[in-house]
């Protein structure tokens, strides 16, 4: 079933507070060991889920808003959702060099930065 314009929007706005990292930023995170290095594999697949989500985040940075699919949409939502989820079970200490930032960074998402808002 189609997403209504409404729930577009809302998708829209709830990933763009979700993905606080830039394309140039998420790209070089990406090219990193420590990117590389977290996240759940797919049986059979040499890259992780998170990873494969991260180069489509970028791709959705650089497409316009009246290109974006139905799938685009239901992406964007997934993220949202794993930010969120991911966000809330942080660990206590030495967040920094985290495995739990390292797989919300290859989600668009470095619970480090600061909000520019």
């Amino acid at each position: 079933m189609p997403f209504s314009d409404d729930e577009k929007a809302s998708i829209r706005a709830d990933y763009a507070d979700a993905v606080n990292m830039t394309p140039k930023e998420l790209e070089r995170w990406l090219g990193t060991e420590e990117s590389e290095g977290v996240g759940f594999n797919r049986e059979g697949e040499d890259e992780s889920v998170g990873h494969q989500s991260g180069r489509r985040i970028v791709e959705l940075a650089h497409t316009k808003q009246a290109d974006l699919t139905e799938d685009d949409y239901a992406h964007m939502r997934k993220v949202v959702s794993y930010v969120h989820r991911h966000c809330a079970q942080g660990p206590s200490h030495d967040v920094e060099t985290s495995r739990w930032r390292h797989s919300l960074m290859n989600w668009g998402h470095d619970p480090l930065k600061k909000k520019s808002r």
